[in-house]
Parts: structure tokens; sequence; C-alpha cells
């Protein structure tokens, strides 16, 4: 029997280990594709330890290359493989991991990412590039996916990134402040100075039509005036108008079709709808106004700007900026003697959407006819929006009650 090996100090070398000329410690193997590897410690105990990690990998079905591979890598796997999204979506993930990743996590290697180096990232995010929740949410979505397939790829043995945001919120108290809907009084107010405004009439017919039938902004710009049934007084949603704004493709419109099937859907429309289709219709012919762009095939749109192209959600959020700055400027113009008065909090076009959801919820519609017309796929987000609104609700009521008891006991 052939003598075996030892090193320096008289220890056997298991197959595969050698002491090189320096007294460091070496272990090679070859994995099935032929490739030659190997590990370096100083002691054989350190060796050992490595060698025992390399079997466990192996045992794991962890790639031997996983720690040569970044996560620049596996995001450009993933950006190849991915498919089912919307274009709109795919583009958003691809702008943030560009924009914030690439150059900082992305440069570490998968195999020996650990969950510390993923709250390390979150919390520069946060603490040196100024970023809010919401985007450092959009950036963990990505992340997340990637390092899934890592995971699948047999690159790391699990998602290491789990609640690595949730933890985050925790630390930090970051949770996302509850959307608000606008209260009754601040509806009306908000309604009736559009209604009689002479400088921002022209906006009242896109958002009345939003405040009553709970189209997201995408659905409501991007509506045509064949999806606008007068005589059965229904609104067909059937497509999304998107603005592309990215680096490298630059800025366009494009349409998107629902996310969902629940997305495409028919929307009753109410009176005060109609009235504002009408008026946006009478006032398109009198200021001499057409479509005159198309968008993907799509043209004929109902609501278009002076040029005839279609809206901007950045415009409609700007437009409301200043809506609601005049609008309280001319009620606290209007106020005597120091009495309250009802003033428009800050809010945007999705405010509008959930304003809608609550005045339904408060009327004590139906649930799954409040889901159906929203285009929720999950009852899930209705129910949410419910709870929240029949709690405030709930409260509301009892205070009246109780200030019924005060007045009666006076």
């Amino acid at each position: 029997m052939a003598e075996r090996r030892k090193d320096s100090k008289g220890r056997v070398l298991k197959e595969n280990e050698t002491q090189r000329p320096d007294g460091t410690y070496s272990y090679r193997w070859r994995t099935a594709d032929g490739k030659r590897h190997a590990v370096y410690s100083r002691t054989l105990d350190g060796l050992r330890e490595k060698e025992l990690a390399v079997w466990k990998d192996k045992s794991d079905g962890i790639r031997s290359n996983a720690k040569s591979v970044t996560v620049n890598d596996i995001f450009d796997m993933w950006r190849s493989l991915k498919k089912g999204l919307k274009e709109n979506t795919f583009q958003n993930y691809i702008y943030m991991y560009e924009q914030f990743a690439r150059d900082d996590i992305g440069q570490l290697k998968i195999g020996t990412l650990k969950r510390s180096d993923i709250r390390r990232y979150y919390n520069r995010l946060i603490d040196e590039r100024n970023l809010k929740i919401a985007t450092v949410d959009n950036i963990h979505t990505v992340l997340h996916q990637i390092i899934d397939l890592a995971v699948e790829d047999g690159y790391l043995r699990t998602n290491i990134s789990d609640n690595a945001l949730k933890e985050l919120k925790q630390t930090r108290n970051l949770f996302t402040e509850k959307r608000m809907a606008l209260t009754v009084p601040e509806q009306e107010l908000f309604v009736e100075f559009l209604s009689k405004s002479p400088m921002y009439q022209h906006w009242f017919p896109i958002f009345s039509l939003m405040l009553g039938t709970g189209l997201r902004v995408g659905e409501a710009t991007g509506l045509r005036w064949e999806d606008i049934d007068f005589e059965n007084n229904t609104i067909s949603v059937n497509h999304t108008l998107v603005y592309f704004n990215h680096s490298k493709g630059g800025c366009y419109f494009g349409i998107n079709s629902p996310k969902t099937r629940a997305g495409e859907r028919t929307v009753p429309m109410i009176e005060s709808v109609r009235e504002a289709l009408m008026q946006e219709k009478e006032n398109q012919r009198l200021a001499g106004i057409t479509c005159d762009v198309r968008v993907d095939g799509y043209t004929d749109f109902v609501f278009v700007n002076r040029f005839g192209n279609v809206q901007h959600q950045g415009t409609l959020n700007k437009a409301l900026r200043r809506i609601i700055r005049d609008c309280n400027e001319e009620v606290l113009d209007k106020a005597k003697d120091n009495k309250p008065v009802v003033l428009l909090p800050k809010f945007s076009c999705h405010t509008l959407r959930h304003t809608f959801t609550t005045r339904l919820c408060e009327s004590g519609i139906n649930i799954k006819v409040i889901q159906s017309v929203l285009g929720h796929s999950d009852i899930s987000t209705t129910l949410d929006i419910y709870a929240d609104v029949t709690k405030d609700l709930k409260k509301a009521e009892m205070q009246s009650f109780e200030d019924f008891l005060k007045k009666k006991d006076a």
C-alpha cells in the first residue's frame, strides 16, 4: 500500500489536499463541467472548513462559480429572461436598478451576499441618497425578484432579502401613510370651485369623471369617445394610457392593456359624469380643438390639451396643486369673524379614485359591486378600503350620537 501524503507536521492529507511550498494549504476539485477549482488556507483546519462548505454547496446544488458572479450578472440574466410584465412596469424596474443598484449592491458577489448587506444597502438609500420609502419599496421589488432567480438557478440557498423591507420600515417607523379620501365637504368645495372658476373650469370635466367613476388616471386620460355609450350610460375601460420616461428609450406615450382581467370592465355612468362628458365635448367644439394624436393605433381621445395631444398625468397633478392653492385663498378671503372653514388638503389624481371608493363604501353598496367597478383583481384590496372607511364612519356616527345625548341632557 502506498504511503499516504503528510504535511510538515506529520498530519495525513486527504485526497486533493496539498501543502504548498510556502506552508499554506490548498484543496482542488473538478465540477461536472470539467472545470478545475481550488480553495486555499493558511492552516489545515481552516482548509477543511472550506472543504466542508464546498461539499455542502455541492450537495445543496449551489453553483461552484457563485462566489465570482455578481448581483449585476444575475440582474442581466433576469432582464433577459423576465416575461409577462407590462412594458411600462418592466422599464420602470430596469430604470430603478440601473439608477440605484448597479453601482452599489450590484457589484457585490451573489454567493457571498448576506442579509446584512441588504440592510446596509437600504439604509444607504435613505440616509445618503435621501430616497423615500416608496422608492426603496420599488427597488426592493426588483432586487427580491433577482435574488429569487439566484436561488432558483443555484447561486443561493434562500432569498436573503425576504422581509428586509418590512424590517427597515419597522426599525425606522417608515410605514406608508394611509391614503386619505376627500371628505364630503371637501369634495363639494372642490367641485363647486371648479364649476364656477373661469380659470379652472376647463379642468372640471376630467376631474368630475374621475370623482364619479373611480377610473385610474391612465384609464381616464386614455379614454376614447368610442368607449362612451351615451345610450346605455356606460363607459368601457379596456386600456390604459402610459408615459414612458427613460434615459435610453426617450419620452413617449403608449397604450397598455389592463394588468388583470378584472381591470377590463364596464363602469356605469352616473348623471354628473354624463354631464361632464357632454360639457367637454361642447368646450372642444367652441374652442375648435380636435384630437390630432395617434398612440399605438388609438385616437379620438376624450381629453386632449389645446394642441390636440393627450393629457399627461404630471400636468393634471400640477393643475390640482394650483387649484388647491387658489381655492383655499378664495375661501380664506371670504371667511368672516374667524369662523371655521373648509379647506382643500394637498391631494393628487389618485385621491379622486380613493374618494370615489370611499363614497361607495359610505353609501352601503355591495362589496362585490365596488370591486367590479374599481377593477380590483383581489377582493382583499377592496376589503381593506372598506374596513378603513367603515371604521372611520362608525367613529363619526358614534360621535354624532354622543353629541345628540349631550344636547338632550342639556
